[in-house]
């Protein structure tokens, strides 16, 4: 199955839609403005709650908690790594490699890839692809990759405000 995740460009906060290859909605994501860390909820069309992602808010590098059924079933968090981004994947035994900074890097376990996310290019706001081969793995990997998507973000915003 694949997925497509389409960011609004002037959104206020986290708010958008999940849409499968053929350009249905299929999920909803939506965070919390007003909140001491970043929490993003993944919603199905009825607005029920499937995921919820949420920042560890003090901590040396950045690291986000996924919860699914009021269980949390992963943490991710970033390595500290001086020549590219590293990060673990807690709780699930999946691994992440490739190159995040251009979008393009997936998530493997034991017996294979669960997710390969690679970003489309030349799109009005940000939109990734993400390919997810079995279908059993579409909500707790779709949550990995808005975890670790908010990882890069929170490391973005810390370095540009470190160089000011």
């Amino acid at each position: 199955m694949k997925l497509l995740i389409k960011q609004k460009v002037f959104s206020w906060g986290d708010k958008f839609t999940v849409y499968d290859e053929a350009g249905n909605e299929r999920y909803k994501v939506e965070g919390e403005v007003f909140s001491l860390g970043k929490k993003l909820h993944l919603l199905d069309l009825t607005g029920t709650e499937l995921a919820y992602i949420h920042q560890k808010v003090l901590s040396l590098l950045p690291r986000f908690f996924v919860t699914i059924n009021g269980e949390e079933v992963a943490e991710i968090k970033a390595k500290f790594s001086i020549l590219k981004p590293k990060y673990d994947i807690l709780g699930l035994d999946w691994k992440v490699e490739g190159n995040f900074s251009g979008h393009e890097y997936a998530v493997y376990a034991e017996e294979g890839p669960v997710v390969e996310i690679s970003k489309q290019w030349f799109t009005w706001g940000d939109t990734y692809v993400l390919n997810v081969p079995d279908s059993k793995n579409e909500v707790p990997a779709l949550a990995v990759v808005l975890a670790i998507d908010a990882v890069m973000s929170q490391q973005r915003a810390n370095s540009s405000s470190n160089n000011h």
